[in-house]
């Protein structure tokens, strides 16, 4: 058995800016744990593979193509391959989000 807590997972640089964590990561599938503080986000950008995303804290907004929605805990988001997309943090708590990749992408995300 592999227990992976996201306060000691492995922290992941990324051109958002903001705090990601790898918490599972095999030719099948990628799991992330993002946390946006207040004011974060991340930048609208793409990715070659089906992704969803689960709130675990707080309430955000998600934005795939053209429409925007508010989240909150317990919400799962589906966001198909290669529709530009973004989260952002305008609450004033902490926003965290399982983000999923299905399967593990094989070509790099773009940004828009």
């Amino acid at each position: 058995m592999k227990i992976t807590s996201y306060k000691t997972a492995e922290s992941k640089k990324n051109p958002h800016g903001v705090t990601v964590n790898k918490l599972h990561d095999n030719e099948h599938a990628q799991v992330m744990h993002i946390e946006l503080k207040p004011g974060e986000g991340l930048k609208t950008h793409t990715t070659p593979v089906d992704v969803f995303f689960y709130v675990l804290e707080g309430e955000g907004i998600v934005e795939i193509g053209d429409e925007q929605e508010t989240v909150t805990k317990d919400m799962l988001i589906d966001s198909p391959a290669r529709i530009p997309h973004r989260m952002m943090n305008e609450s004033e708590s902490t926003f965290r989000v399982l983000v999923t990749k299905t399967p593990k992408p094989t070509e790099a995300t773009k940004f828009n």
